[in-house]
């Protein structure tokens, strides 16, 4: 009889020693994933570099967490999070779709969709109205996408103006490059403004220049509802917002000439409460 309970023991004991094994997720570290999103995360000598991740170490420090970095293809990126190899991607804008199966985290940072067009060409983006008739490249399938199809949609609803015709591509280098040559057969390219004036830099569009701002947005952190431990991202979005209310992320962001979200009060206090 004793021998049998001791046998059982054993059993049980190996069962959640081969679930602690298998589940590694769920233990205090946190495996994030991301694209190549230039100025925003990218590699540099190997390593996931850019303002993002940089805030992630800071935080992951802050409660003594091991996090590791991945960047690859997006969406296979995404499909890891859905299928717990992975815990979080970033950055990534708010949507619906996405909040179904991502906890997100508070926003850590701003930043602004907006029209670039030829130096030649002189518009200075206030209204839809000024797009009319225009032909505009795009990233997508995007949020950003989602975005302009969303402003050709409220062009479709005026009759006094030509809804613009959206080339939605899968390179956006591509799309800039088409925009800033002789033989163009774009008007404009809708994009996040930091990535644009990271391609233009990199890739000297000297052609082009930034028309104004569409609307501003934020970037947070999605973490896995089913795959990763809730207190510890409670305890990750706490340690954020105690550097955001020290002030150490604006300084992290400076170093990219960038600038934070601004949280407001009653965010904060919702994050602190968790």
């Amino acid at each position: 009889m004793y021998r049998g309970l001791a046998m059982k023991k054993r059993i049980t004991l190996c069962i959640i020693l081969s679930f602690l094994v298998a589940s590694p997720l769920f233990a205090a570290d946190l495996r994030f994933n991301t694209q190549d999103f230039s100025p925003f995360s990218y590699l540099s000598d190997g390593k996931v570099s850019g303002p993002a991740s940089d805030i992630i170490r800071a935080v992951c420090r802050q409660i003594n967490a091991t996090c590791t970095f991945k960047l690859g293809v997006w969406k296979e990126a995404q499909q890891e999070v859905r299928e717990g190899k992975a815990n979080a991607m970033f950055v990534i804008g708010w949507n619906r779709g996405r909040s179904n199966w991502l906890y997100f985290s508070p926003q850590i940072l701003q930043t602004e969709y907006g029209f670039f067009v030829p130096k030649g060409n002189s518009l200075n983006y206030s209204e839809v109205r000024d797009l009319s008739g225009y032909r505009i490249g795009v990233y997508g399938p995007s949020n950003t996408a989602r975005s302009l199809e969303k402003v050709r949609d409220k062009m479709q609803k005026d009759k006094t103006m030509t809804p613009i015709d959206i080339d939605m591509q899968p390179d956006d280098i591509a799309i800039f490059q088409n925009l800033n040559s002789q033989e163009r057969t774009l008007n404009s390219v809708f994009s996040n403004r930091d990535v644009g004036n990271d391609i233009i830099r990199k890739h000297k569009l000297s052609n082009l220049r930034y028309a104004g701002a569409q609307r501003k947005l934020n970037y947070f952190i999605g973490f896995s509802k089913q795959y990763t431990d809730k207190n510890l991202i409670n305890r990750f979005n706490k340690a954020f917002i105690l550097l955001y209310s020290q002030g150490r992320v604006e300084q992290i962001l400076r170093r990219y000439a960038m600038k934070p979200a601004q949280i407001e009060p009653h965010i904060i206090a919702y994050f602190n409460s968790k």
